[in-house]
């Protein structure tokens, strides 16, 4: 078993991956958790089928009691009803402030239901375990917890960090090839910034297959980036901005389509080409480095660009939780595996959209 330890003060969590972890699931958990009696299990409609029996029977074994909420699958599910819904059963199951919330799914279901631990009974504990590349790789990781409003994005949320991360690596493998492709956008992006020779190593074999062949080691490289990142800013105020490297233009694209048309990972990867080209322009980013985003983006069956109208892109940017008052951070790449925050005006970066985006 491979396992990192996000070290904060006080809130330091371990990310243990292995295959075959989901069926050990309560053990690690009551390990972590040994005064909790109720664990309530949030789930998605995709997800409750494969895996809830499984970690249901694994948590019962250990001697927890447990219910089950399966959301509906999809972004729709990160809204204040089903936060609502949430909090109303976990108060019907008689949830204590001992007790604790599982996230088993993808990002939507880490979100939601770690927002709804956050804020349930002013706060308890609550354990992830991911199941989708991108949930294992970016979103389990960090404590980042939010419901998205119809202004946008993630814009009601908390910083709470999980007891514990559980990754099973076997689950990857009834994913669908575009649910398996959004969560490469956000495996790519740590290469862009932080790692080039992790990026160099994909553009090498890029496929599906040859990722699973090392998901062990992609996964814990990702981790570990992460984990350094957040280390030393928990609260998102100064480094860990280069985690959104293709964020901000990938809101864009994202609420440009409703939630519905792009996913968060295409989304993500358009962004981080157009985060690329932006660079080239402003001379931060050296030649020949969008290209190489573009071509490896491009390998694993995600877009380069993305239609977007003007509109969109302001206010996206107008709500960018980067910006403060008339200026934004951006994240650039001073080469890759290294991302710089660029400051600008939000007018110059709405005027730089108008030429790089076509």
């Amino acid at each position: 078993m491979k396992t990192l330890t996000v070290d904060l003060p006080g809130r330091a969590y371990d990310i243990r991956i292995q295959r075959g972890l989901l069926d050990q699931a309560g053990a690690h958990i009551r390990a972590v958790l040994p005064r909790a009696s109720r664990l309530f299990v949030v789930t998605d409609t995709n997800v409750l089928p494969l895996y809830h029996a499984r970690v249901r029977d694994a948590l019962r074994e250990a001697g927890f009691q447990t219910q089950a909420c399966a959301v509906p699958a999809g972004e729709a599910s990160k809204s204040a009803g089903q936060l609502s819904d949430l909090w109303e059963r976990m108060m019907a199951f008689g949830l204590t402030r001992t007790d604790a919330v599982v996230a088993l799914g993808g990002g939507v279901v880490g979100d939601l239901a770690g927002f709804a631990a956050a804020t349930i009974l002013r706060g308890v504990d609550f354990v992830q375990v991911p199941t989708t590349l991108l949930a294992q790789v970016d979103s389990s990781v960090g404590g980042k917890v939010a419901i998205d409003l119809p202004a946008g994005k993630n814009l009601a949320g908390a910083f709470w960090q999980p007891r514990l991360v559980v990754m099973d690596p076997e689950v990857l493998d009834t994913l669908e090839d575009k649910t398996f492709s959004d969560g490469m956008a956000e495996v790519i992006k740590y290469g862009c910034i932080r790692d080039a020779a992790f990026f160099r190593a994909l553009e090498k074999t890029p496929s599906r297959r040859a990722v699973m062949e090392n998901i062990e080691s992609v996964l814990y490289t990702c981790c570990d980036l992460k984990r350094a990142v957040v280390e030393k800013d928990e609260r998102d105020t100064g480094e860990r901005m280069v985690l959104n490297f293709g964020h901000t233009l990938g809101h864009a694209y994202e609420k440009a389509g409703h939630y519905e048309t792009w996913t968060h990972g295409q989304a993500v990867a358009a962004g981080m080409c157009l985060a690329a080209r932006l660079g080239a322009a402003l001379g931060v980013t050296p030649a020949g480095v969008p290209e190489r985003v573009e071509a490896l983006v491009s390998a694993f069956g995600l877009p380069t660009r993305i239609p977007c109208t003007q509109a969109d892109y302001a206010a996206a940017v107008g709500l960018d939780k980067k910006g403060t008052g008339e200026q934004i951070t951006l994240v650039l790449l001073e080469d890759l595996g290294r991302a710089v925050l660029h400051r600008m005006s939000k007018r110059e970066l709405l005027g730089l959209l108008e030429g790089c985006a076509e």
